[in-house]
């Protein structure tokens, strides 16, 4: 036999040692280990997202806090602030409406962190997809 038939057959080789039933036997444990690696990795991504979710959501949470703060707080001072050079109806709307740009900014960058996490494990899912190519060349 040529040598370089040798070396390109050392793994068919070893495949034809085992008998069809053994490498069933092989081929269902290792996915069976797989199956329970991939089941693991995905409960782990998902308890990390669902955490980074919750910190995000803790963030919006503060910031409607705040802005109920800064809303009963500012809102009385800025008004009579303005009120001593416009009218007081004006003064409320001016103040009112810088307020509620400054919640709707916090609320924007919140949502943006949210979305850049993002929820689908994606880890999980692309491994799963390399397990699945790695099946299909197991099978052939």
């Amino acid at each position: 036999m040529p040598a370089s038939q040798d070396s390109s057959n050392v793994a068919p080789s070893v495949k034809q040692d085992k008998s069809v039933g053994e490498l069933f036997s092989d081929l269902t444990r290792e996915m069976s280990t797989l199956v329970r690696q991939e089941v693991q990795l995905a409960k782990t991504e998902m308890t990390h997202k669902a955490s980074s979710l919750g910190k995000n959501l803790g963030f919006v949470a503060v910031a409607l806090i705040f802005s109920s703060l800064a809303l009963q707080a500012l809102t009385a001072a800025a008004i009579l602030a303005l009120a001593l050079v416009l009218e007081a109806w004006f003064a409320a709307l001016i103040v009112g409406g810088v307020l509620l740009l400054v919640a709707g900014v916090l609320v924007m960058v919140a949502q943006k962190a949210i979305k850049k996490e993002g929820v689908a494990p994606t880890q999980t899912i692309q491994t799963l997809q390399d397990d699945a190519r790695w099946a299909k060349e197991q099978i052939r």
